[in-house]
C-alpha cells in the first residue's frame, strides 16, 4: 500500500506540475546522457576545458582555484543534502540542529568563493581581447546558465536560512530529487517549494542538459592517473670531447 502512495500522489499533481518537476527533469537527464555518449563519438578532439593560460594569467592564477575549489565544495554539500536522507545523518549522530548550521555556513562560504571565482573568470574573458575572440556560442550558455544556477542557490540560502525563518529543503526538494531517480517522481514534493527553491532547481537542470555541449565536459577527464605515474628521471647528458 505505501509503494502506491508516490504514484498516486504524482497523478493527482497538476499538469504543469507533471510538466516541471517530472518531465522537464527527465528530459534534461536524458539529453545529459545522451548528449555525452555523442560529444565522446563525435568531438574526442573538443573534450577538453580549452585553457586559456598562455593567453592571460593573473587573473586565471586567482579565479580559477577559487572557483573549482567552491565548486567542488558546493557539490559535495549537494550530495549530501540532496542524496542522504536526514535518517542517516541522524544515525551517523549529526543532529538537524549541526547539519542544518554547518550546511548553511559552509555552503556560504563555498558559494561566495564559487561566485568570485567565476566572476573573476567572467570578467577576465569580457577584458582580455584575445580570449574574447576565442569565446565560442557554448561559453556564451555556460557561463550565464551557471551565474543563475549559483546566484539562484546563494540567494535561496540567504533569504530563507540565514535572514530567514529558516526552511528544510530535505523535506521537499531532496524528496523530489531522489524519487526522480528511483522512477517514482513526486511533483508534490517541491510543488509548494519556495520560488527561489524551484527556480534554483530548473537551471540545474537546464544546467544539466547543456553539460554535455560545453567546456565542462573536462570534469570527466580528471588526470587521475598522475597519481599513480612513475616518476620521471632525468640524467644530465655526459659531455664528450
Amino acid at each position: 500500500m505505501n509503494a502506491a502512495l508516490p504514484s498516486l500522489a504524482a497523478a493527482s499533481a497538476s499538469g504543469v506540475d507533471l510538466l516541471l518537476w517530472v518531465a522537464f527533469p527527465y528530459i534534461c537527464l536524458a539529453v545529459f546522457v545522451v548528449g555525452h555518449v555523442w560529444r565522446y563519438r563525435q568531438d574526442q578532439f573538443g573534450w577538453t576545458s580549452r585553457t586559456s593560460q598562455l593567453l592571460e594569467h593573473r587573473w586565471l592564477r586567482w579565479g580559477s582555484p577559487l572557483f573549482h575549489l567552491g565548486a567542488f565544495l558546493v557539490i559535495a554539500e549537494h550530495v549530501v543534502g540532496l542524496a542522504v536522507p536526514a535518517s542517516w545523518t541522524e544515525a551517523a549522530g549529526i543532529g538537524e540542529q549541526t547539519y542544518h548550521t554547518t550546511a548553511v555556513w559552509l555552503g556560504s562560504v563555498a558559494g561566495l568563493a564559487m561566485v568570485a571565482g567565476l566572476g573573476m573568470l567572467s570578467t577576465r574573458r569580457l577584458l582580455t581581447h584575445r580570449i574574447r575572440l576565442g569565446t565560442d556560442r557554448s561559453d556564451k550558455l555556460l557561463f550565464p546558465l551557471l551565474s543563475a544556477t549559483v546566484l539562484l542557490g546563494i540567494s535561496a540560502t540567504a533569504a530563507h536560512n540565514v535572514f530567514g525563518g529558516g526552511y528544510d529543503y530535505r523535506e521537499t526538494v531532496s524528496v523530489w530529487f531522489r524519487a526522480l531517480f528511483t522512477l517514482r517522481p513526486r511533483p508534490e514534493a517541491i510543488a509548494d517549494a519556495p520560488l527561489l527553491f524551484q527556480l534554483h532547481a530548473l537551471t540545474a537542470c537546464l544546467l544539466f542538459a547543456a553539460w554535455p555541449f560545453t567546456r565542462l565536459v573536462h570534469v570527466w577527464s580528471a588526470p587521475v592517473g598522475y597519481l599513480a605515474r612513475p616518476y620521471l628521471v632525468y640524467r644530465r647528458r655526459a659531455v664528450t670531447g
